[in-house]
């Protein structure tokens, strides 16, 4: 599983995409995060301002990524 580093309290769904290298642009991330194909928790999430926080696992595509803090 992948794992992306914040220093923040939170990361928004469609910053934490790019941050993985899952998506080349927020406009990508928009579009995919409102056709339901990323997941948050094993949950399908549409909202590309959902805070993740350190813990939370972000999947696309069986690409699962986990936040970690700093």
């Amino acid at each position: 599983m992948q794992e992306i580093t914040i220093k923040d309290d939170y990361i928004k769904l469609g910053q934490a995409l790019k941050l993985a290298g899952l998506v080349s642009s927020g406009v990508e991330a928009k579009i995919l995060i409102q056709d339901g194909l990323v997941q948050v928790n094993g949950e399908v999430d549409d909202r590309r301002g959902r805070k993740l926080v350190p813990g939370d696992v972000f999947s696309l595509e069986g690409n699962d990524v986990k936040v970690v803090a700093l």
